[in-house]
């Protein structure tokens, strides 16, 4: 078997130098991507063998975070078709074939899959928060802060300390000039 696999490992390297698509991951699973990347209909299909392949079907898996965006039917369908073609390979080196049987049905196995990304709930989401935020600009309106001058905001920063605080008794009255104004009390006695 290890004679078996190391061969068809080099096949496939030999086959596949240099596409972008196909992508080994270790010695016993290999990957292959379909069309192109954010086009809705593109899809990675991985392939392990395990340690009786090809006596025993490869295992086929689509559950990968590539393929978010393809429907579970879609994904079920395509998993299927593989392994009906891996039974009808068994016993032979199978991995090239299922890629290329892919590449070939790609068009019929995603007939049900839609061309465009579909986004469900978004628009009534949206239409929700627009009616909330004009609701609330409609209660209560908020006034418009002044603008500083770059004078102005340099004198608020000088009247405060490193800490961003105004120093102590900032906002004190003078003392002398409040009681010459309201007459302290006359103790002549």
């Amino acid at each position: 078997m290890r004679e078996e696999h190391e061969e068809e490992r080099e096949v496939l390297q030999s086959i596949y130098e240099g596409d972008a698509n196909f992508c080994m991951i270790n010695h016993t699973t290999f990957q292959y991507k379909y069309g192109e990347t954010g086009d809705n209909r593109s899809f990675l299909v991985e392939i392990s063998w395990g340690p009786d392949y090809p006596d025993a079907a490869p295992t086929i898996n689509l559950d990968l975070f590539y393929n978010k965006h393809i429907l579970p039917s879609v994904k079920e369908k395509i998993v299927l078709g593989i392994k009906e073609q891996a039974e009808v390979n068994l016993g032979m080196s199978m991995t090239f074939t299922l890629f290329e049987w892919l590449k070939e049905g790609k068009d019929e196995l995603l007939e049900n899959q839609p061309a465009e990304a579909t986004v469900i709930g978004v628009s009534e989401i949206t239409s929700n928060v627009g009616l909330i935020s004009v609701e609330e600009q409609g209660e209560g309106k908020k006034e418009k802060k002044e603008q500083l001058t770059k004078a102005q905001k340099r004198r608020l920063w000088d009247k405060q300390n490193a800490s961003g605080e105004r120093a102590r008794g900032y906002n004190w009255v003078d003392i002398v000039k409040h009681l010459s104004q309201t007459g302290g009390s006359k103790n002549d006695g």
